[in-house]
Formats: structure tokens, C-alpha cells, sequence
């Protein structure tokens, strides 16, 4: 009989790659901060993403048998309480998520049958967003179904994004030395200068995008104790992902330099780069579009599995082990097809409100895709505050639980080093909320953008604490 515990540190490692990074994180970050973006990913490896991760394995190690995550977690070192807004935050933050997925999947295909970026700059904001409302709808309409057609896409077309992640860095990386069309685009790429940041309040109101693009080891959890020796195969894996992700950023990073100016990037690269970049490679070994129709096919068949997966996944982690002191049984209701209908009615009205309601403040298309992606930056890590609160709580009770793996043995360390990913988690999220427009170029936008920057996550927390309330007055009709 084969024993359940299989996985070795290089399956942890290649498991956790594929969950936690993708090309999108080194084209956002090098979009706000150029070439100076390698010096900011070594120092959240080191001061942020390798502790996070092995916060995650200790965690994972101590509640090995706990199927609610996050909300698991802080319900055996606290209480039901904070376990059910751990629940809420991983549920609510995927609102703005699901909002820009629609975008993603019409930029795709604007490139996949017209072969450039023109959708994003010329079609009006709100067109876009009736377009993406009607998707969104569409999708959610799928989703109720309970079919899991578009979910299963989701492995192919997350190993064929990963490829293409690769592929990307080897192509720009080797291209000035294999092609002679191939030229660097960033004057003093070799100076030690262009790599320095300017560490002034504008560089910390791009933090949060870091933060965003490193986070989410929490999913791997589930695999801790399914390593032969959790106790040095897990964290081995870990360091072994901080490597990788490590040599994907700063390579990437690297190779968007060589493809395009970092003193002048174009407005639009959030939007629209990867597409540019893989449309430059097959330029540059050519093969025309090829490389760009492979990225926009991936990139498709990737944003529609995860809005598929974003519906329904985040929701019934919230509502499977519902208890209804604080969330109300009608919203736990299943039918037929185990489908949380009114779940789904609460999520299609907050993701259809959150995709019109901008769009009448915002009028350029690319502006409110940047501030879409922005404002995930900012809510998305409010849920990775539970995993360092939970760590905290475990060192607070330490005794009280064993675990295969431990990150410090140390408590006082480990409540340190805990409170340390928790602040600087909760300062990179408000400081994210500044918008990265130009006050001066469109004052009104400005103040728009910020306006909706910090409304959302406070409604967000408010609607967590309504819903215990209706529960309550259920319970006692």
C-alpha cells in the first residue's frame, strides 16, 4: 500500500509556482516602477514573501485536517467570530476580481482578431463595462449550472500561461544576442543607477502591487503534510519557490527593459504589454504574430476559468461551514445542482455595481482597467492579514498545538516576525489606495479614483458585519 505522503520539496515548489505567479506581476510592477523594480522584488523576497511562506507552512502543518483555510485557522486559535470576517474578507475580496476579468477577457481577444491594443485607448469606458456586465452575467449564469467544463480548462490553460511565463524571459533575454533586429530599448541598462529606487511617497503607493503579485501561498497549505518529511521538505520547497520566483522577476523585469523604455513607458502597458512584448519577440524571430496568438488563446482560456472559479470557489468557502449566528440560511440555501443561488444573486449584484458605477466617474477605458487592477491590489492582501493574525494566535497558544513543521521555534520571535508581515501588509494597502493618475492632469479623476479607493473596502467590512445582524434577527423571527 502507498503511503499518502508523496510529495518531495521540487513538487511543493513547482505547485506553489503555478498557484502564486504569473507574467501580469512582472509587467504591472515594471508599468509603476521601471527598471528599479529589480532592486523592489529582491527586498519583498527578502523582508516579505520568504517569511510569508513559511508562516503558511507551520500553519498548514498545525491544522493539517482544517478544510476552511484561513477561517480554520483563526477558529482554533480564536474565535467563531473572527473566523466567520476571515471567511467574508476571502469571499468579498474577489469582488473587484471578478470585476476585471471581463476586461481581461476582451483585451485578449481584441488582440487575438484585430492583432493590436486599439480596443483598450479608443472605446468609450462605459461600452466597455455594459460589454463586460453582460459577460460577467453570462459567466455567472454558467457557473450556476454546476458545470465544471470551464473549471477543468483551468489546469491546461494555467501550465500554458506558466510556459508562456518562461518562454517570454528566455525569448527577450537571448533576443539582442540571437537576432539582429533585436535591440535594447533602455539607454544604461548596465548602470547600477537605473536599479535604484527612489524610495519617496510615490514609490510606497506602489507597494501594495508587490504585495499583490507575491501573495496567495496560503493555497498550497493542503500539500504541507503530504511531503515525505514535512519538517525539511516543506520549507526546502518554500526557499526553492522564493528562488524561482526570485529569478522570474528579476529576469523579467530585465527582459521588459529590453523591450521597452523605462524612462518611457507607455501608458497603456498594464493593459496592454504582455501582448506587446510577445508581438515584438515574434518581430524580432520572425514568426509574425505567432508568439501573440499562443499568449492571447492562454490568457482567454485562463481569465475565463478563473472568473468561473472565482464565483463559485471563494462563495462556498464562506458558506459551506456557514454558521448561521452569522450568516443568514437563505444565503446558504442550496438547489438541486448544490449551487448557493442567492450567494450567486449577492455576488452578480456587487460585481455588476462595481463594474457600471466607475465606469461614470472614470471615462478612458485604460485609466479605469489601471485602476481596477490598482484597487485589487489594494483589498486582495486584506485576506493574507488573517494568515499573519492566525500565526500570531498559533504563538500566543503555541504549546497547545503540534506541528511537523515549524518556521521559528521561538514564540516572542514568532509573534514578531507575524505582527511584522501583518503591518507592513495593512500600511502597503492604504498607501495603495492613492491613485497613481496625475493629481494636477485631471484633478477630478483623482479625487474620483481615491473617493472609490477607500469606500470600497469600508463598505466591504460593513456588508461582513451586516450580515451577522440579519442572522440574528432570523434566528429570533
Amino acid at each position: 500500500m502507498k503511503t499518502e505522503k508523496q510529495l518531495r520539496w521540487s513538487n511543493i515548489a513547482l505547485i506553489a509556482f503555478v498557484a502564486v505567479w504569473g507574467l501580469g506581476n512582472v509587467v504591472n510592477n515594471f508599468a509603476l516602477q521601471g527598471l528599479s523594480v529589480v532592486t523592489s522584488w529582491i527586498l519583498i523576497m527578502i523582508i516579505y514573501f520568504i517569511p510569508y511562506t513559511l508562516i503558511v507552512g507551520q500553519l498548514g502543518s498545525t491544522f493539517k485536517d482544517a478544510e476552511g483555510g484561513v477561517s480554520s485557522w483563526i477558529r482554533a486559535t480564536s474565535t467563531k467570530r473572527l473566523a466567520y470576517y476571515a471567511a467574508w474578507t476571502y469571499w468579498i475580496v474577489h469582488v473587484p476580481y471578478l470585476a476585471q476579468k471581463p476586461q481581461g477577457i476582451l483585451i485578449a481577444f481584441s488582440w487575438l482578431f484585430k492583432g493590436n491594443g486599439n480596443f483598450i485607448n479608443d472605446t468609450p469606458a462605459l461600452v466597455v463595462q455594459a460589454i463586460c456586465l453582460v459577460l460577467f452575467l453570462f459567466f455567472l449564469w454558467i457557473a450556476s449550472l454546476g458545470l465544471t467544463t470551464l473549471k477543468r480548462i483551468g489546469s491546461v490553460a494555467g501550465t500554458g500561461m506558466f510556459i508562456m511565463s518562461i518562454l517570454f524571459i528566455i525569448l527577450a533575454v537571448s533576443a539582442p544576442f540571437m537576432t539582429k533586429s533585436a535591440s535594447v530599448q533602455t539607454p544604461n541598462m548596465l548602470s547600477f543607477k537605473s536599479y535604484l529606487p527612489k524610495f519617496d511617497f510615490a514609490y510606497f503607493t506602489t507597494v501594495s502591487m508587490l504585495v499583490f503579485a507575491v501573495g496567495g501561498s496560503e493555497k498550497i497549505s493542503p500539500y504541507v503534510n503530504k511531503t515525505k518529511n514535512p519538517g525539511r521538505e516543506f520549507p526546502l520547497g518554500m526557499l526553492v519557490l522564493a528562488g524561482m520566483v526570485a529569478v522570474c522577476a528579476l529576469l523579467g523585469s530585465f527582459a521588459m527593459g529590453i523591450l521597452f523604455n523605462a524612462k518611457h513607458i507607455p501608458n497603456d502597458l498594464m493593459a496592454n504589454g504582455a501582448y506587446y512584448a510577445f508581438q515584438r519577440l515574434g518581430s524580432f524571430y520572425h514568426v509574425g504574430n505567432l508568439f501573440l496568438i499562443f499568449y492571447a488563446i492562454a490568457n482567454v482560456l485562463a481569465q475565463i476559468s478563473a472568473l468561473a472559479f472565482s464565483i463559485d470557489a471563494p462563495l462556498k468557502i464562506l458558506l459551506g461551514d456557514a454558521d448561521p449566528e452569522f450568516i443568514p440560511k437563505k444565503l446558504s440555501k442550496m438547489n438541486k445542482k448544490d449551487v448557493p443561488v442567492n450567494g450567486y444573486i449577492m455576488t452578480g449584484v456587487l460585481v455588476s455595481i462595481l463594474i457600471i458605477i466607475p465606469a461614470l466617474g472614470i471615462g478612458n477605458m485604460n485609466e479605469l482597467f489601471n485602476w481596477l487592477l490598482n484597487l485589487n491590489s489594494v483589498v486582495m492582501p486584506m485576506r493574507y492579514l488573517w494568515v499573519f493574525l492566525a500565526y500570531i494566535l498559533l504563538n500566543k497558544h503555541l504549546k497547545e498545538f503540534k506541528s511537523d513543521y515549524k518556521f521559528l521555534k521561538n514564540p516572542t520571535a514568532g509573534k514578531f516576525v507575524g505582527a511584522w508581515c501583518f503591518f507592513f501588509t495593512a500600511f502597503a494597502c492604504i498607501l495603495g489606495m492613492v491613485p497613481k493618475t496625475s493629481l494636477a492632469a485631471n484633478p477630478s479623476g483623482w479625487w474620483f479614483q481615491l473617493a472609490l479607493n477607500i469606500i470600497t473596502p469600508v463598505i466591504f467590512v460593513a456588508l461582513g458585519m451586516i450580515l451577522p445582524i440579519i442572522a440574528r434577527r432570523h434566528q429570533n423571527a
